[in-house]
């Protein structure tokens, strides 16, 4: 059994305390390390190499979203999840885009928490449709115009099979899910994800499901 590394980075010890109280129930999960502000949370991750930072955004010194891009310069990089208190968020989109793999709400369930580390981990996103479109409405109608073009030009470069999975990532599906819909086995869907993301240039899944919310955009 693999067990997923974390750190845990939020200013407040009572949200890290009940982070790892909830995260300690799980026996594929270790808290490696806790960090009160981006800055610590960079060294924390160099010096505990975690596979997932639990991130809060609103931090001193250096805040989530500063600290989840220097995290992408990382030769391997860790999975990033923002904790927010809003969905509707500018700055959890700011983040999405600093290359977090996805964010939960503070409120959110025990349960779904531990489930939401398993994933991202393994390389699925955590983050609905319908969240996605709320937080790219924040931007204005020039910027979306723009942001449109560009993705789209990008989804151009793409084979039509492999349009087909980046639209079915940008729908929230996980893998399990594209394999059934589309007829192929998960181990092809990951290839092609891999492959998604080498020839668009992003991070992560949930990078691709921007750009495709972006090239839909009316």
């Amino acid at each position: 059994m693999v067990t997923v590394r974390v750190l845990l980075v939020d200013d407040d010890p009572l949200v890290r305390a009940g982070l790892r109280m909830i995260l300690s129930s799980s026996d594929q999960v270790e808290v490696v390390g806790e960090a009160a502000d981006g800055s610590e949370a960079v060294a924390a991750t160099h010096a505990h190499r975690p596979d997932v930072v639990l991130m809060d955004i609103r931090m001193p010194v250096m805040d989530g979203i500063a600290a989840t891009a220097e995290l992408r310069r990382f030769p391997d990089p860790p999975h990033v999840i923002v904790l927010t208190t809003f969905q509707a968020d500018e700055h959890v989109l700011r983040a999405l885009r600093a290359g977090a793999d996805g964010f939960l709400l503070k409120d959110t369930e025990p349960t779904e928490i531990v489930d939401a580390v398993r994933l991202v981990a393994a390389g699925e996103a955590i983050l609905s449709p319908s969240v996605t479109r709320t937080l790219l409405s924040h931007l204005g109608d020039d910027e979306a115009t723009d942001r449109r073009r560009l993705a789209a030009d990008r989804l151009a470069a793409l084979t039509d099979r492999e349009r087909e999975v980046a639209i079915a990532v940008g729908s929230g599906a996980s893998n399990a899910e594209i394999a059934a819909s589309l007829f192929m086995s998960e181990a092809t869907v990951k290839a092609h994800v891999s492959r998604l993301l080498t020839k668009l240039d992003v991070a992560n899944r949930v990078h691709v499901a921007i750009l495709v919310h972006d090239a839909q955009a009316r």
